[in-house]
């Protein structure tokens, strides 16, 4: 069986495509599932690297979100028969998450935990299901399930290029609120303006703090003006002072990640005196993905895609996550059958 492995931590060095894995063998409660699409995430990176604390068993195929075709169903699943298309929720009920404390989707075939099955409605491709748990599925919980975004609202959308980025800015437009977008690079900027920001920044250029204070003015903690409604900050690190500084008298920070840092530089009179909001979101629920599954079916959403690339192409994908050369998802396509829904 074709498959992803990674050998040991450091680095993208340490990943391979072999042709020679074993294929998973059923178990009582599982599925083998034949993958037809495996989405890349910022935490395949730290998978990859090593992360303290954590012990990944090694080897190990990277690849939290997939989705599918069943293949093989243990007799003691009840609900599924081969040929059902699914998307795999991340989370084994057991074991962790899936690409991390055991195999993921950057292979032929996965052994899945029935309880992690969705069904993907018939008008969703396997491309669309699969680059939707961990970015979407994060910023949907994040975004619907908090309550802090409204019609009318000036959302600041920080890392906007990325999985989470791209999900943030259309969940949000799909409320009704007029979305900011900072990103890296003019291409980015410009694409972000495509797929729905009604303004962007490009960081790397300006300060997104000055921007803020240039266009609506610096907040004010006595008449309540200037500033943002909300940032969206999954980055930490640098970008946390001057998030701090950005938003408006009784404002909110909505927090579900620090790709950047997570022990950044602190000021609480901010939060004090300006009366914010600091919320954490911390990943998703089965109920996210259905919703977001919805969503596709009925047009009202498709996650952007910056690459489809072969399995051959794997580690490569993995790179342009690294370097930032994405806008969206990149999505791999394991399965050497070829699929209409792929």
């Amino acid at each position: 069986m074709n498959a992803l492995v990674l050998t040991e931590h450091g680095g993208l060095d340490q990943l391979a495509v072999v042709s020679d894995h074993p294929r998973p063998q059923l178990r009582d409660g599982h599925v083998v599932l034949k993958v037809t699409a495996s989405a890349y995430n910022y935490h395949d990176l730290f998978t990859v690297k090593g992360m303290p604390g954590i012990k990944v068993p090694l080897p190990i195929v990277p690849g939290l979100d997939l989705a599918g075709e069943i293949a093989e169903v243990a007799e003691d699943v009840t609900g599924w028969r081969a040929g059902d298309r699914v998307l795999v929720h991340p989370r084994h009920p057991e074991k962790g998450l899936m690409g991390e404390m055991l195999d993921g989707g950057m292979a032929e075939y996965a052994l899945v935990h029935a309880s992690q099955l969705i069904r993907i409605p018939d008008a969703v491709s396997d491309v669309q299901a699969a680059a939707l748990p961990v970015a979407y599925g994060t910023a949907h919980r994040m975004i619907m399930g908090k309550g802090e975004i409204k019609a009318g609202d000036t959302v600041l959308v920080l890392g906007a290029s990325g999985g989470v980025g791209t999900a943030s800015v259309v969940l949000a437009k799909k409320l009704g609120a007029h979305v900011i977008a900072a990103a890296g690079s003019a291409e980015k900027c410009q694409a972000l303006l495509e797929i729905g920001a009604d303004e962007v920044i490009n960081y790397r250029e300006e300060d997104f703090y000055q921007w803020v204070k240039t266009h609506y003015g610096k907040p004010h903690r006595l008449t309540g003006e200037g500033g943002v409604d909300v940032v969206i900050n999954f980055t930490g690190g640098d970008t946390w002072a001057p998030t701090l500084r950005s938003v408006k008298l009784g404002g909110s920070i909505l927090v579900c990640g620090a790709t950047a840092g997570y022990d950044p530089k602190e000021d609480l009179r901010y939060i004090w005196s300006f009366e914010l909001r600091v919320i954490g979101s911390n990943s998703f629920r089965t109920e996210d993905f259905e919703a977001l599954l919805q969503l596709c079916a009925t047009g009202e959403l498709d996650p952007p895609v910056s690459h489809v690339l072969p399995l051959s192409e794997a580690v490569e994908g993995l790179r342009k996550v690294r370097d930032r050369e994405v806008l969206g998802k990149i999505v791999i396509t394991p399965s050497t059958q070829e699929t209409d829904n792929v």
